[in-house]
């Protein structure tokens, strides 16, 4: 099989690998930071997701202009079993 270029990559550079394992470790903190931040919120997300369902259950929400569209109980999706993260 002949060689193509996409299979090769060149090698980095010292300074460049240092650069890059700068930033992995400056984004791996910044996630740490995120997941700390959303786990201390956990309790309110709930009280504000129930909230939300409860609004376009009774109230609806606007579907266009000043029309509202109320969603039945049984099309409000179930909240899935096990932890939920949300990562950004």
């Amino acid at each position: 099989m002949a060689k193509r270029v996409q299979d090769h990559k060149p090698a980095r550079a010292a300074d460049a690998q240092a650069w890059f394992r700068e930033n992995v470790a400056e984004q791996k903190r910044r996630y740490a930071a995120i997941v700390e931040e959303m786990d201390s919120i956990a309790r309110d997300r709930e009280k504000w997701y129930a909230e939300f369902l409860r609004i376009i259950q009774t109230r609806g929400f606007n579907a266009n202009g000043d029309q509202r569209v109320v969603i039945p109980a049984k099309l409000v999706p179930k909240k899935p079993k096990g932890r939920s993260r949300v990562v950004f």
